[in-house]
């Protein structure tokens, strides 16, 4: 029996099993669990063979708890209808009473990789057991995908979705579970695409309600008010769009609206602006709608930031005036409210309405008369905090290693756990690696996959030197850990260039991986006394005399190469020649090496150039190539004239557009950070994926970068810019922070950053609207100047074109706002032709606005 299970052979399972008696019914049992444990651990199940073992299951096994314990597992998976049938005739002819019961025992397990074919099993056995379904939210969602994808494997047309909702006997109980599963609703938008069915490919299931309601099935109040509760509730926008959309379908009438127009007033004033539009156009078509209830909503309505709900409440009060001219002194001090909204045309437009009814708006309060130009706020940021301590405990190394490897991105306390690992493998390393082992093995396993599609991904490599503590083990044969240690140690103890020439991996990440592997190479080496490395500041700089110390505590021991190195790319640029004179002091090479570094300055700054790369086509079948921007501004890096760059750490060129690098570009600013050009310039491809490519998470680097030193150039420009325009907020967010720290250093160039702004946009690299509310938030923050400077730089490029760019009516009323708050007089090319220009049209007016304040400045 047990190979029939395994070759899907439910049918001949269930001719086996017929008539066999009870008592070996139960032996077969015991067997078959046994059998299931280690079959189940070693070898996939089909479709086929989860409904053999279902049939086998139901008819040998002594209760649902332990049928469903098997049936319901993740691993199993059954074929739908066809395996309830096969279980409801073995259950049939044994005499099973429990179906029921490991039906709901069976849903009880569902999961979110549950697939429907599992509900459809369940649903099966409790439509001829006459049972309810289960109405927990996974239920729901598999009944409503047992909807949309009906009739699998028969050929002809679907039945319709209203014909088989209308016959289904669990549409009572799940009818009103659509209006409480949470998300639910975006599954409910779904559209058909066969053309040989006869309903609306759009909105199918909520086309259906509409029509079972109108006929009668389903009680239309129940439609109604499901969905104006969920929309109360409130959800993800793309989820409610499904009840504004039934309710759309559904046609309100007037009456139905005035009787549930307190929850359109609630909608109208708390919900977001999809829902609250559609409640402000429900009301408006009630004749006699309580105007005192509107008045009240109004207040609330024209403080929302959405300008065209706010436009549409302003008309509407404007005709409630005209209706009511006994309350319209009344009406347009409620109009009058719309004065101090923050869009400058909206604002414009209350004051008309409110003067035209009898009321004129106070103007705004400025605050004090400004006597002079007004710079920035912000007070200057404070030096960066100290560095943790070094790790001097193995518990503490362990708890530092689960923590980085259970994040998905990483970050800089990767420093001090390698420095922590040397330093403890040197007094106890068999105490470090029992402690590390089992954090890498069980907890985090997953994590120390290569995963090839980031070219930059060192997490297997890095998980290699955390198993070296400790213990001597080889490496795998032509594994690339192998690779990197037999690169090391060939080039020891010169160390002539860095390992690995990807042309995709930037020198800087190059030099990381050369450090893990010398890491590697050395851990178990007598002696150690922790990284020279290890930083000193928490932004990645180490302090002169620290280093001078570790050196003279290495006494006659020579350092790794790239230990040293990275030690020497960390320090400050204008250590004292005291600090030189210690260091060659010490009559050691490393000692020498470090005077020389600190009197010929370090490592110098690149030369920057600003290139474009345009998109090429990887291989023959590249399916993303359409989904590639054209073209990208990224900048190139080479060595200044007489400077050699042996380690190529000043060599840059552009990267391929779409190479996806993650969290390791996190670590960048600390191991360069005198050098805020280089890192930029490095981190530049991955910014610019969340502006043209709309990814996420690839600005966070930014705010580290903020927070080194060195000129950034116009690598730095392009980086703020870029992240200005991202798609997603978060990174916004971490765009404005590393511009309010620039700004408050002193240490940004408003003008280049406008200009590589107006750059990106006129190529259609960058979405101007994105980059409105991270300036405006940047000038109430603080920063005023600094975005009236980055706007006046880019508003010629947008005032050039014949069409402008979405978004310059806004980037315009901004820059009047900050033209105006600071004083200052700065020249817009082009602005004085734009606002020249007759007609009223939103962009003229603005135009004219910006340059009559310029005038008064």
């Amino acid at each position: 029996m047990f190979d029939l299970v395994g070759n899907g052979s439910a049918e001949q399972v269930a001719e086996a099993l017929t008539g066999l008696p009870e008592p070996r019914r139960r032996e077969i049992g015991v067997e078959l669990t046994a059998w299931f444990k280690k079959r189940d651990k070693e070898t996939w199940w089909t479709t086929g063979s989860g409904t053999a073992l279902a049939v086998a299951v139901v008819g040998c096994l002594p209760t649902a708890a332990q049928a469903a314990a098997i049936i319901g597992r993740a691993s199993v998976p059954v074929d739908g209808t066809r395996a309830a049938r096969l279980v409801l005739a073995v259950a049939q002819e044994r005499g099973v009473t429990w179906l029921g019961d490991l039906a709901y025992r069976v849903a009880a397990r569902f999961g979110q990789r549950t697939w429907v074919d599992d509900w459809l099993f369940v649903a099966e056995v409790l439509r001829v057991e006459g049972s309810p379904p289960p109405t927990d939210d996974r239920s729901v969602q598999l009944w409503l995908t047992a909807v949309q994808f009906p009739d699998r494997g028969r050929r002809g047309a679907p039945t319709p979705v209203a014909d088989r909702i209308r016959d289904d006997p669990f549409l009572p109980a799940m009818l009103p579970r659509l209006f409480e599963a949470d998300g639910i609703g975006t599954q409910m938008m779904f559209d058909v695409h066969w053309k040989s069915w006869d309903e609306p490919k759009r909105h199918a299931l909520l086309t259906a309600l509409a029509q079972l309601g109108a006929e009668g099935v389903v009680e239309r109040t129940a439609l109604v008010d499901g969905a104006l509760g969920r929309l109360l509730r409130g959800d993800r926008p793309t989820a409610l769009r499904a009840f504004t959309t039934l309710l759309g379908l559904l046609a309100l009438s007037s009456a139905e609206i005035a009787a549930r127009a307190t929850d359109h007033l609630r909608l109208l004033t708390d919900a977001p602006a999809p829902v609250a539009t559609m409640a402000q156009k429900a009301l408006r078509q009630v004749p006699d709608l309580e105007l005192e209830s509107v008045l009240d909503a109004s207040r609330q309505v024209l403080t929302r930031p959405d300008k065209a709900l706010v436009r549409t409440q302003l008309t509407w009060l404007d005709k409630l005036a005209r209706q009511h001219p006994d309350r319209a002194t009344e009406i347009a001090e409620v109009i009058a409210l719309g004065a101090d909204h923050p869009a400058v045309e909206l604002r414009d437009r209350a004051a008309a309405l409110a003067a035209r009814h009898g009321v004129v708006p106070e103007p705004p309060d400025l605050g004090p008369a400004r006597t002079g130009p007004r710079g920035d706020d912000l007070p200057a940021p404070a030096p960066s905090a100290p560095a943790p301590a070094p790790i001097t405990d193995v518990d503490e190394l362990a708890e530092e290693v689960a923590a980085l490897l259970g994040t998905r991105y990483q970050g800089t306390p990767l420093e001090r756990i390698l420095d922590g690992m040397v330093r403890l493998t040197a007094t106890d390393g068999p105490r470090v690696h029992a402690a590390l082992a089992p954090v890498i093995e069980r907890r985090h396993w997953s994590w120390a996959n290569e995963h090839q599609y980031d070219p930059l991904c060192l997490c297997e490599v890095l998980v290699d030197v955390l198993k070296s503590a400790g213990v001597e083990q080889p490496a795998r044969p032509r594994s690339r850990w192998q690779a990197l240690l037999d690169a090391v140690r060939r080039s020891e103890p010169s160390a002539p260039e860095l390992v690995g020439t990807n042309p995709r991996v930037p020198p800087v990440h190059r030099l990381l991986r050369a450090r893990l592997a010398e890491i590697g190479v050395h851990v178990n080496d007598p002696g150690n006394t922790g990284l020279l490395a290890l930083p000193t500041a928490a932004n990645g700089t180490i302090d002169p005399l620290a280093l001078v110390e570790r050196l003279a505590a290495l006494g006659a021991r020579t350092p790794g190469h790239w230990d040293l190195t990275q030690a020497l790319l960390r320090l400050p640029t204008d250590a004292d020649e005291a600090v030189a004179g210690t260091a060659a002091a010490l009559g050691t090479p490393a000692g020498d090496r470090l005077a020389t570094w600190l009197r010929d300055g370090g490592l110098p700054q690149p030369v920057m150039r600003q290139s474009t790369l345009h998109r090429k086509r990887q291989g023959r079948y590249s399916w993303d190539h359409p989904y590639m921007p054209p073209e990208r501004l990224l900048v190139e890096l080479s060595p200044p004239d007489g400077h050699a760059d042996p380690d190529g750490l000043l060599t840059l060129h552009p990267t391929s557009i779409g190479v996806e690098h993650f969290g390791w570009v996190n670590l960048w600013p600390s191991l360069l950070p005198g050098h805020r050009g280089v890192v930029a310039a490095s981190v530049l491809p991955l910014v610019a994926n969340t502006a043209d490519l709309d990814q996420r998470d690839g600005t966070a680097v930014l705010p580290l970068l903020a927070e080194i030193t060195g000129p950034g150039g116009i690598a730095l420009d392009l980086a703020v810019a870029y992240g200005l325009g991202a798609r997603h907020a978060p990174d916004r967010v971490a765009t404005l922070d590393a511009l309010l720290t620039l700004a408050a250093a002193g240490q940004l160039d408003a003008a280049g950053t406008g200009t590589a702004l107006g750059a990106l946009v006129t190529r259609d690299r960058v979405k101007l609207s994105r980059a409105v509310e991270p300036l405006r938030d940047a000038a109430q923050a603080g920063v005023p100047l600094t975005v009236w400077r980055l706007l006046a730089a880019t508003l010629p490029a947008l005032l050039t074109p014949p069409t402008a760019p979405r978004g310059t009516i806004d980037v315009l009323t901004l820059a009047s706002e900050t033209a105006t708050a600071t004083g200052v007089r700065l020249d817009v090319p082009g602005l004085a032709e734009v606002a020249a220009r007759g007609g009223s049209s939103r962009l003229v007016t603005e135009a004219r606005r910006l340059h009559q304040a310029l005038q008064n400045a």
